[in-house]
């Protein structure tokens, strides 16, 4: 199967994004969806270490490294923006202010439940940052990951076996093969890519799939 960039997926995000949404771009894969936002929508992204209006990434030779994303990676800041405190940034995140927020995942479950902050191995670095505050704050929760781990697991999961982040909290899934949405009977296929098949897509997806026509 044919998978989509990282750059690709992005974009492919960044199309369902509405007009006039404040949007909050998690650390990692989804910090790409900046750079790919179509024009003549305004769209104003916020970063939980206290930026709102941040831009596209600088071009090389041109970062100003005291203006940085959560990740510490060099933004660029669009006409309006600003910078607050972090209390002030983590209200906005808890309060209702932010209209979607795109998280990177290590498992999705097919009730929503999302993983992302640690695998519970012994050697592992726990990095939860904001994402509890953003998971149960944000209108609504989208994920942005690879469809499978490096050695061909679904990330799409019946259970999560990693720490939770917060329960039932996402509504839709873009994956390298995918969009799917989580739905209340169950993860239902919107969208496949480079023309793979429902059944191609299903053979690796270790939960059922309902299609387009299937209940809502």
């Amino acid at each position: 199967m044919k998978r989509l960039s990282r750059d690709e997926m992005a974009a492919r995000v960044a199309r369902d994004i509405p007009d006039g949404a404040i949007v909050n771009l998690g650390i990692g894969l989804p910090t790409r969806v900046a750079n790919h936002l179509p024009p003549g929508r305004e769209i104003l992204l916020h970063s939980e270490n206290g930026v709102l209006g941040m831009g596209p990434a600088p071009a090389a030779g041109a970062e100003d490294w005291d203006l940085t994303n959560a990740g510490k990676q060099p933004v660029t800041l669009l006409p309006g923006g600003a910078f607050f405190h972090h209390a002030d940034s983590f209200a906005m995140m808890r309060g209702g202010h932010l209209d979607l927020c795109v998280l990177g995942a290590f498992q999705v479950s097919a009730r929503g439940d999302l993983a992302n902050w640690h695998t519970g191995e012994p050697d592992a670095i726990p990095a939860v940052g904001g994402a509890m505050d953003l998971a149960i704050g944000a209108k609504k929760i989208c994920v942005m990951m690879e469809h499978q781990t490096k050695t061909g697991r679904s990330k799409i999961v019946p259970e999560c076996s990693y720490p939770l982040t917060a329960a039932g909290c996402v509504s839709r899934i873009y994956t390298d093969l995918a969009v799917l949405d989580i739905t209340p009977a169950g993860v239902r296929l919107v969208e496949t890519f480079n023309g793979i098949t429902p059944a191609e897509l299903q053979a690796v997806t270790a939960v059922p799939l309902l299609y387009l026509g299937s209940p809502p």
